[in-house]
Formats: C-alpha cells, sequence, structure tokens
C-alpha cells in the first residue's frame, strides 16, 4: 500500500483531507458558506437586529466579516434575561435541540441533535484516539456541556466512553482497573491527581497511554512529566459555547484552528484585527447551521503563530490561551474599559499600540498613557491628553514610546497599583 506524505504528516495520520488542503481553498470554501450561515442566522430576532441594513451576501470575506458587529461572551447572560433562554440568537425552540445546558454566568447552551455537534473529533484524533479505544471522561456532566463535548466526539471516532465525570478518585481507580481505559478526557490537574494518588495507594492506572486536557493551564513541565509516566496527552481550547476551537498536535507547536469555524484575532475593546502576530481578543464565527455564531468575542487573548504546522495540518495555529482581554479596572471610582482606549487609538490613527498604565501616588488612583510614535512632540501629547479626558472624564499623564516597544501582551491597561 501506497502512504502518501504531506510534510511530516502522512494522511493515515490525518482525520480528513479538509485538515491538509491548500490555505486558499479553505478559506475560499469557509467565505463562499458564509452568507448561507448568516442568512440562517437573521431568523433569530437579535440577529436579525444586528444585521439590518446589511448585504449579508458580500460577507465573503475577513475584511467584510470585519465589519460585522461582535458579540460579547461576557454580555450574554444579561442579553439573555431579556429574552429567555436564548436571548434572540437562536431560532430553534428549545426543543429543537438534543440537549440543553446551563453554564455559570448564567448563559445557557443548546447541543444540536446531530453526530459529534462541538466538532470535538477532530482534536480527539489528533491527540491519538482511534476506534475501538476506552476513554475515561472526567469532565462533568451535570448542567454543563463539557462531559458531553468530549463524549459525543469520542464516540463519533468509534471509542468506548466511561462517563466518570469528575471527582471520587477510589471509584475511578475501580473503573480503571476494570475497563483498562487507553485514553484520558479531562483537566490536567485531575490527571495528576489520579496518577499521585494512584502511586501512593498502589493502583494500577498504566492503561492509560494518552490524554487529551483542557479547561486548565497545561504548562510544558506538567506535560513531560506525563509524558514519563508514559502518557501523552495534548491540551484542546474549547469553550462551553462553541465547542473545539483549536487543538494541539503531535509538533506541539501552537494550537490548529478547527475546521468548519471562522477565527478572528481583534484588538481588545474592538472588532478590529490586529497585524499578524500580535496579540489579541479571540473572535469566533461558527458555520454550524443549527446554532450560528457570529463574531463571539471570547474574552480570551492569543496571537497567530505563522505557516503551516510541522505536523502537516495547514490551517492557522494560535498560541493558545494568554490571558484575559477584559482589562477594565476602576480609578478613582470610575470603571476603565479597553474599548475606551481603542477609541484613544482611533482618533488618532498615527499612534501604533496603547498602554494605559494604573498606579498610585501616595493615595491617590494616576494614569499614564503610554503611546507608541516616531514623532513625539509637546503638542501631540496636549491634544492625547485631551483626548484622554475627554473619552475616560478623567486626566492622566502622556508618555510617548518608540515603535513596536510596547510589549506585544494584548494588554491595553495594565493595573500595577498594589491595594490591600
Amino acid at each position: 500500500m501506497t502512504v502518501h506524505t504531506i510534510g511530516n504528516m502522512t494522511l493515515s495520520d490525518a482525520f480528513d483531507t479538509l485538515e491538509t488542503r491548500d490555505p486558499t481553498e479553505r478559506e475560499k470554501a469557509l467565505f463562499t458558506r458564509l452568507p448561507e450561515i448568516l442568512k440562517q442566522a437573521a431568523q433569530a430576532p437579535a440577529y436579525a437586529e444586528r444585521l439590518k441594513g446589511i448585504d449579508i451576501d458580500r460577507i465573503t470575506s475577513r475584511d467584510a466579516l470585519a465589519a460585522l458587529p461582535v458579540l460579547r461572551k461576557s454580555e450574554l447572560p444579561s442579553l439573555q434575561k431579556t429574552a429567555l433562554p436564548f436571548g434572540g440568537f437562536v431560532s430553534g425552540a428549545p426543543g429543537s435541540f438534543g440537549r440543553l445546558f446551563t453554564s455559570p454566568g448564567p448563559i445557557f447552551e443548546a447541543e444540536a441533535d446531530a453526530p459529534d455537534p462541538w466538532r470535538a473529533a477532530r482534536g480527539l484524533f489528533a491527540a491519538g484516539f482511534r476506534r475501538g479505544d476506552v476513554v475515561l471522561n472526567t469532565f462533568s456532566y451535570h448542567l454543563t456541556p463539557g462531559g458531553f463535548i468530549m463524549d459525543s466526539g469520542a464516540r463519533a471516532l468509534g471509542c468506548a466512553v466511561i462517563p466518570a465525570g469528575p471527582g471520587n478518585t477510589e471509584q475511578q481507580f475501580e473503573l480503571i482497573e476494570a475497563y483498562r481505559p487507553v485514553a484520558y478526557c479531562g483537566t490536567p490537574d485531575f490527571l495528576k491527581i489520579l496518577l499521585d494518588g494512584a502511586d501512593s495507594s498502589g493502583r494500577d492506572v498504566s492503561s492509560i497511554k494518552r490524554a487529551l486536557v483542557s479547561g486548565a493551564a497545561f504548562p510544558k513541565s506538567l506535560q513531560e512529566e506525563f509524558s514519563a509516566r508514559g502518557i501523552e496527552a495534548y491540551q484542546a481550547y474549547a469553550t462551553a459555547d462553541l465547542g473545539f476551537i483549536a487543538y494541539e498536535t503531535t509538533a506541539r507547536e501552537g494550537l490548529v484552528v478547527n475546521e468548519d469555524i471562522i477565527v478572528e484575532i481583534v484588538r481588545p475593546g474592538t472588532g478590529d484585527p490586529v497585524p499578524e502576530g500580535d496579540v489579541g481578543e479571540i473572535v469566533v464565527t461558527t458555520l454550524d447551521p443549527h446554532h450560528p455564531f457570529i463574531r463571539l468575542a471570547l474574552g480570551d487573548l492569543t496571537a497567530a503563530l505563522s505557516g503551516p504546522s510541522p505536523c502537516g495540518r495547514t490551517n492557522l495555529r494560535i498560541k493558545g490561551w494568554m490571558g484575559r482581554a477584559d482589562q477594565a479596572t476602576k480609578v478613582k471610582g470610575m470603571f476603565v474599559r479597553p474599548e475606551q482606549v481603542a477609541e484613544i487609538g482611533r482618533r488618532h490613527p498615527e499612534l501604533g499600540r496603547l498602554r494605559l498604565v494604573v498606579t498610585r501616588e501616595g493615595e491617590t488612583d494616576a494614569m499614564t498613557l503610554m503611546a507608541e510614535t516616531g514623532s513625539p512632540s509637546d503638542a501631540l501629547a496636549a491634544t492625547l491628553g485631551a483626548t484622554l479626558q475627554s473619552i475616560l472624564k478623567l486626566k492622566g499623564e502622556i508618555t510617548f514610546a518608540s515603535p513596536g516597544s510596547l510589549p506585544n501582551d494584548g494588554k491595553v491597561i495594565a493595573d500595577e497599583r498594589r491595594l490591600g
């Protein structure tokens, strides 16, 4: 049998040929489908209002998509309260879905009555899960969708799933020794608890050889510790609203974005895409006809990596979770938000990155706006100071920095106060 190789990857290692197609082919396919998805989204009243007056048939490029309004995940709890349960962003009735959930917020989520509705199978496959594997799934099955996200993906691959849920390590050991699962799904923290507990109590968990972890930080040190114990663990970036967004591969160089979704990285507080490589907020559009999300801003920071993955997958790669984009803070009793800093940038397009630093001077809050420019001047400082006061309703100092010198970390508000 001939095995075709793409980069360092054989076709037998790929979930399907979508993963290795030319990026321009993928981009064309995504944006050819997008107008129809937008039309389906517009059947829901909240999206109909947001898309009012927009020629949907012309939304066929990233630039056109970037002109649409952003829907912030942080706004969903209040928006959903105005029109229970989904805030008017879903055209179907609750009874048209397979499962119904709630996550902290509360945010109400629906699972489509379809195979692998959260698009998890692809990420599990990249982590080495295969047909016939027994999978120990320790994500919660109670009210939140985490357990079902992994469960549905593993079963779509042909795996048998132990719906263990979190906690109760003694019963987990009994399940492992009885069913001998080769794969684990859950947080990296709980996997370490299981392994340490097994070592101290003499239980046999040696059947577990691979893992897909999510929901908590997964530092390289912990990945290496698992590997030393015979478990190759990979991470996924997923949310309760969208399912799998990106997943790690054997290359271990960033996370590969899932198929059938469009990921943008925007300047925090805006919907404006950042230059490639800059840190910004993750915004996702799903091409899911059952429950489309249009430009959902997740509040998480990341940055794009250039070029395809060494594993051979050709989709966009991201660095993974790099912090929170919601950097709102109170200064002298008033909220200061990233959107306000972004508005200063819009009024002064000649500037580069901006960073509002909040400190204490004696017993008083103080602000300094750091702005990148190649042409600093007293006149610009005065104009910028007036803009700052106009937008934030607070006075602040202005400091200039040379272009490219401010940290590329997505942070536009740095609260450096040491309170308490």
